[in-house]
């Protein structure tokens, strides 16, 4: 009979989950409790000469993962939250200023946030009317964000996106759909609105 790890015999067992999701997690700040906090050096993974501003919001309980990659860079004001779901950024990356990301998010290595953007794996749950939203619970996609991507200020990567390699997101777009590589999008929701011919070795508009 194969063992069970720690980590299966809690999520079978709803009462030891509670009381231990009650140990990691503040119940009304939904984060880490400052006891948890204190051993971030412990568990978060960093790469060699990365570097996580000290005013970095950082909602990165030992349940699920995280990990930064070598010489990439979480500017300051900005929100890392794993507590739904893994959060992996790749190396030689940049997170600007006042950028949100909620897992599951995957980054990959060069990629380019500008500032006040929103990455989120997660929604609430809200189908049933007869129920208080935060009742309902949450439902999870995962976000990829390929190697060589820029996305522009003040955008919205939603649940399930995943951006292409060397794309383009125009600054204030809202992603509810997928990017390819060598793309460009724009608008609220985005659409494609140029993309890379390889042939000619220019990027042309898409009708």
């Amino acid at each position: 009979m194969e063992k069970k790890t720690l980590k299966q015999r809690i999520k079978q067992n709803p009462a030891l989950k509670k009381a231990v999701h009650r140990f990691i997690m503040h119940p009304v700040k939904t984060r880490p409790n400052w006891w948890i906090r204190l051993f971030y050096f412990v568990y978060l993974k960093r790469g060699k000469g990365s570097v996580i501003y000290r005013s970095v919001r950082k909602d990165l309980p030992p349940f699920n993962q995280f990990s930064l990659g070598c010489y990439s860079v979480v500017e300051d004001f900005c929100c890392l939250n794993n507590a739904v779901g893994d959060l992996f950024i790749g190396d030689y990356t940049r997170i600007g200023l006042g950028n949100t990301l909620i897992g599951p998010v995957r980054i990959g290595n060069h990629v380019n946030l500008a500032q006040n953007i929103t990455v989120t794996g997660l929604n609430h749950n809200y189908q049933d009317a007869e129920k208080l939203i935060d009742e309902q619970g949450v439902s999870t996609q995962p976000v990829t964000i390929e190697d060589d991507v820029w996305i522009g200020a003040n955008s919205v990567i939603l649940p399930g996106v995943i951006l292409g390699k060397h794309s383009v997101v125009a600054a204030g777009s809202v992603v509810s759909r997928s990017i390819p590589a060598y793309s460009i999008c724009a608008g609220c929701p985005a659409k494609v609105i140029k993309s890379y011919d390889f042939a000619t070795k220019e990027w042309k508009k898409v009708k």
